[in-house]
């Protein structure tokens, strides 16, 4: 009787796929162990209701028949130095979460829109993040000598800079144009070194392993050495690695937005609202509650996902 190897049985598990008695994918394991958290539930659960809100913001501007950019001087007692009429911020029915000071500007709507904007520069800053970090993480890895040299000393050049101070610095000096592109290119710049250096380190570890070698030895060529051998092996860091660098691009993005030097007016960043909030506080203090309740929710959210997400990794590799 033919006795299995361990090769064959993998092979006859993938082959059948999900089928009943085959173990689950990576995928599959890590998103069971998801929704067994209930943190992790909850942050999914706000985060679907933030991008659906985004997604949906021309939707919403025109069910409530206010736009970001609309103002509404009848939201507003012009007698009291322009604050909303009525209580909370001036949330009523035709305003569901309240109204800027001054001009009436229904806060939904900049919501939604802000949304938009935020998860779009920090989404795009992680493409272009992770794209850069692995290629040159794996360049130098893998070829290592004066390869690895160059990209290292220019790991240690950007990291070395205090990278907020130089943002403000940089994105202050260009000309007010695409701020939403000026700000991915300056944040991927700054952010790059930090995934490069992971996966340098675990290239290096990879390029030395037994399948490696045995692969190479076989006349693997180098695109098969890099594509099949050693970037699978590094999935579940870039993922990890990934989740946990939107949440600090949104909290960057409206940091520097804050600081007068990210999106520009009149389109809408929470940041910029938050910044605009701040001599109103005292007197309306639900024009700063709403967009920094928003933020703190949606970097937590993501924050506590990526947590989990890197939990649930590091659990299928050490089992």
């Amino acid at each position: 009787m033919a006795i299995a190897t361990p090769s064959h049985e993998a092979k006859a598990a993938a082959s059948v796929g999900d089928a009943p008695g085959a173990p689950p994918t990576e995928g599959r394991r890590i998103v069971r162990a998801l929704l067994r958290d209930r943190g992790a539930v909850l942050s999914a659960g706000f985060l679907a209701l933030v991008v659906l809100m985004a997604i949906c913001a021309p939707l919403i501007t025109a069910l409530t028949g206010h736009g970001p950019n609309t103002f509404d001087p009848a939201a507003v007692n012009s007698d009291l130095g322009g604050l909303p009429r009525g209580s909370f911020g001036g949330i009523s029915a035709e305003h569901l979460l309240g109204v800027e000071p001054q001009n009436g500007r229904d806060i939904l709507a900049r919501i939604a829109y802000g949304a938009r904007v935020s998860f779009l520069i920090a989404l795009s800053a992680t493409v272009l993040t992770t794209l850069l970090g692995v290629v040159f993480g794996m360049l130098a890895g893998f070829y290592q000598g004066w390869v690895d040299q160059v990209i290292c000393r220019i790991m240690d050049f950007l990291m070395a800079f205090p990278a907020l101070i130089f943002m403000i610095a940089i994105l202050s000096s260009l000309p007010s144009g695409d701020r939403s592109v000026l700000l991915v290119a300056v944040i991927s710049l700054f952010g790059w070194p930090y995934l490069a250096r992971l996966v340098r380190g675990q290239t290096l570890t990879l390029a030395n392993r037994e399948f490696v070698e045995a692969a190479r030895a076989s006349g693997a060529s180098t695109g098969a050495l890099v594509f099949k051998e050693i970037l699978p092996n590094l999935r579940n860091s870039v993922i990890v690695m990934t989740t946990l660098a939107v949440p600090g691009y949104i909290g960057t993005e409206a940091g520097l937005s804050f600081l007068g030097v990210g999106v520009s007016p009149p389109t809408p960043s929470w940041g910029q609202m938050i910044a605009s909030s701040v001599s109103w506080y005292a007197m309306d203090p639900m024009y700063f509650a709403v967009p920094g309740t928003f933020l703190f929710l949606t970097v937590l959210s993501l924050t506590v996902l990526g947590d989990r997400v890197r939990a649930a990794a590091d659990a299928g590799e050490a089992s």
